[in-house]
């Protein structure tokens, strides 16, 4: 398996098998900017750690599938806070693509499909 195939089964075995917390469901609004709601279900990955010592972070896209299939990663940077991290993005579509990104515009971001998966 080459390191980009091996990259992505691992980040997708990650996600198939830890928990998905979602504590901003869709519609909810952001705990400290409260006219910032959340276009789609956003938590993190339980029994993982990011950069902010808290869990991997995840968007849940529309396709919300059983299977949990990771269609990419979105590397956010925050040029203010001097902040980077990933989120993954489950189940998500081309449009659900372009909601997370449109929410994310105050920072910088880099969409990474996952090649292992048909795009929708």
């Amino acid at each position: 398996m080459t390191s980009d195939k091996s990259f992505w089964h691992e980040l997708a075995e990650l996600a198939a098998t830890n928990l998905i917390v979602i504590d901003r469901p869709k519609g909810s609004p952001h705990p400290r900017y409260p006219e910032v709601i959340y276009p789609l279900d956003y938590g993190y990955l339980e029994g993982t750690t990011s950069a902010d010592g808290r869990g991997t972070d995840v968007w849940l896209g529309s396709l919300n599938t059983i299977d949990k299939t990771l269609t990419g990663i979105l590397c956010t940077f925050d040029r203010l806070k001097r902040d980077a991290e990933i989120k993954l993005l489950i189940g998500c579509t081309e449009e659900d693509l372009k909601i997370i990104q449109d929410f994310h515009k105050e920072v910088r971001t880099l969409y990474i499909p996952n090649p292992m998966v048909a795009t929708t």
